[in-house]
């Protein structure tokens, strides 16, 4: 009897505290709600301050609390793209904005078409009048893109600036492979379809070398040329010609180089930075040291509510890897994307659809079940227009084709039309124990793929024969959606990887533009005229899990921004080894064939990996 009212005890204090848990869970979302939903009644006459702390994506990816809590790699913050561009027109007219301040000391970069996107909105801010100032403790290539339109440029004296370009190495894996004794079984359709080379080499081939080299000479050249039109006054050359001796002259000291160079200009900390802007619009209400009048991005972004009059045009934003199955914000999932898109046929009454479109590619089921939905649309008769974002590539690509109109940046990477699959086995692996592999089949493809054995030469030719096939599908929708012959789209297809420019000359895309060409053309296409219609985002709620455990997630949870130049250089390499032992880790997975474009993973956010087992993890599953 004692034992059973012991039991009973830890019953109810279980209970109990369980209880407790939910309400302080529920009061935790609903103060950061009330607080990072931004207050209107801050906007008051002063700076507009936009704190990029973090990476600029197209759509940030809902935040596992629970991954990241028990995480030792902390996630990396995402700011929405097109919140920075409202804020940004918003700055043109409200009358409230004296000026524009961006703090870039925690800025992680972005895509450079959204860098150029959002450098554009400065330059228009700057034309009505309005100056922008920028202030980082270090400059590096995507910071410094924003900062060269400001109208005066901020860095700390214990900073400096490292311009380094596009390019640099990636990992082979075949070495390694093999020592192991895992063989990776590739069956792949192109030239130029380099996304399975670390498997099959320890080198970079000539084909994917020179497409790469390309590429990157023609991003690199948009940004040379963006930042001398932005700051002609910038002695960039010597800089970037000879970094050791232009720094050795000046004893190693990178702030005094930066100014003396003109890429900055002014040193100062963020106090004496604060102090300056204080002199030109006002002093904190709050008397904080080194605050000055502004309002936050949040504050003036809450103060004005987005256009809804008129008819609605779909957006659909594709951003991150397409993956199969169903997954939140962030995440291009084929079957979640799909359902939105018959979701809002079905529920909308819209005018046109526009595709964002920020991917290198992945499932090509996934990416055909995304196609299939926008055709599905398209048999409705309504206007279909992609706007491409930094990435269109591969799957990317492969969800555009049923588009009437198809807009691109010069700086957008596009193509890698071609697919792939990798398999692998690992008998030599198990030779090595002494271990072999045998047994009785009453077919050819009896037991197959053979992971201990290896495949058998009967399923290779079968899983070869079935990706050309894919291939062959590929190029067919492509040479449909371009009005061109298969013999055409392979010319230019084989897995190479293309730039908006060559992209546009060789009939990929139609024209340059960004979302808001895109939708005005939309519009136009649905006999609309320009205050007939508004844009209605149709994007994936976050899991009820997730929206209620994000509210309480320390700061400190997130990642760090690196401060210097050695630190901001250490985290580059960082995620680049990251990203590197992802494309290893995809070895082990089980996956279908493959439309992908590794080549475009550094202009992919870079997003922590974390996963989480424990209990509670397991429990709110249920929820989300």
């Amino acid at each position: 009897m004692q034992f059973l009212k012991g039991a009973w005890r830890i019953l109810v204090a279980i209970k109990d505290g369980l209880a407790l848990l939910f309400l302080i869970l529920f009061f935790g979302v609903l103060y950061a709600a009330l607080s990072m939903g931004g207050n209107p009644a801050k906007v008051n006459e002063g700076a507009l301050v936009i704190a990029l702390d973090g990476m600029v994506s197209e759509q940030p990816a809902e935040l596992d609390p629970l991954a990241a809590l028990t995480s030792t790699t902390p996630p990396v913050q995402e700011i929405r793209q097109r919140d920075v561009i409202r804020a940004l027109d918003l700055a043109v007219t409200d009358t409230r904005v004296k000026s524009v301040v961006f703090d870039l000391d925690k800025f992680m970069g972005g895509g450079q078409v959204s860098i150029g996107a959002i450098a554009e909105r400065i330059d228009r801010v700057k034309k009505a009048g309005k100056p922008v100032y920028s202030f980082a403790t270090a400059y590096t290539d995507d910071g410094y893109q924003l900062a060269a339109h400001a109208t005066e440029i901020w860095m700390d004296p214990l900073g400096g600036a490292m311009i380094t370009g596009p390019g640099g190495s990636q990992l082979y894996f075949k070495g390694l492979l093999d020592q192991l004794g895992i063989k990776a079984h590739i069956y792949r359709v192109g030239t130029y379809k380099s996304a399975v080379e670390p498997f099959l080499r320890a080198d970079q081939s000539p084909e994917a070398k020179a497409a790469a080299t390309a590429l990157y000479d023609d991003i690199w050249g948009q940004w040379r040329s963006d930042v001398a039109k932005a700051r002609p006054q910038a002695q960039l050359d010597a800089v970037l010609a000879e970094p050791g001796a232009t720094v050795e002259a000046v004893r190693g000291d990178l702030s005094q180089l930066a100014l003396d160079k003109k890429l900055v200009d002014k040193l100062g900390d963020g106090i004496q930075f604060g102090n300056y802007l204080a002199t030109k619009f006002g002093k904190d209400p709050e008397e904080r040291t080194g605050g000055f009048a502004g309002m936050s991005m949040a504050d003036l972004l809450s103060a004005h509510a987005p256009a809804s009059n008129g008819s609605p045009i779909g957006v659909i934003t594709i951003a991150g890897e397409i993956i199969d199955g169903e997954a939140g914000p962030g995440a291009a999932a084929g079957d979640s994307i799909a359902a939105q898109i018959y979701n809002a046929l079905d529920t909308s009454d819209l005018k046109a659809l526009v595709l964002r479109v920020d991917s290198p590619g992945g499932s090509v089921m996934a990416s055909e079940k995304i196609r299939r939905a926008v055709a599905a649309a398209k048999a409705k008769k309504l206007p279909i227009v992609v706007s491409m974002a930094n990435l269109a590539a591969s799957g990317g690509y492969w969800v555009s084709t049923p588009a009437d109109q198809i807009f691109a940046e010069p700086a957008t990477i596009t193509g890698s039309i071609g697919i792939f699959g990798v398999l692998p086995s690992g008998e030599q692996a198990l030779a090595k124990w002494g271990v072999t592999s045998d047994g009785v089949k009453t077919t050819p493809l009896s037991g197959e793929p053979d992971v201990f054995g290896g495949p058998s030469a009967e399923f290779d030719r079968v899983a070869q024969s079935a990706i050309e096939n894919g291939y062959n599908d590929f190029l067919s929708l492509v040479a449909t959606s371009r009005k061109k012959s298969v013999e055409q789209v392979d010319a230019i297809a084989q897995g190479r990887v293309w730039a908006g420019g060559a992209a546009r000359q060789n009939g990929l895309v139609d024209q340059f533009g960004g979302l808001d060409d895109a939708l005005a053309d939309a519009a136009k296409r649905a006999g609309l005229k320009p205050d007939e219609w508004h844009a209605l985002y149709i994007e994936p709620q976050g899991s009820f899990a997730g929206q209620l455990l994000s509210g309480l997630l320390p700061r400190r949870l997130e990642a760090q921004a690196p401060a210097d130049i050695f630190a901001r250089a250490a985290w580059q390499r960082q995620a680049l080894i990251g990203q590197a032992m992802g494309e290893l880790n995809r070895l082990g997975r089980v996956q279908g064939a493959q439309a992908r474009c590794i080549e475009c993973a550094s202009e992919m956010p870079v997003r922590a990996s974390v996963e989480s087992k424990s209990w509670l993890a397991v429990f709110t599953g249920y929820f989300g």
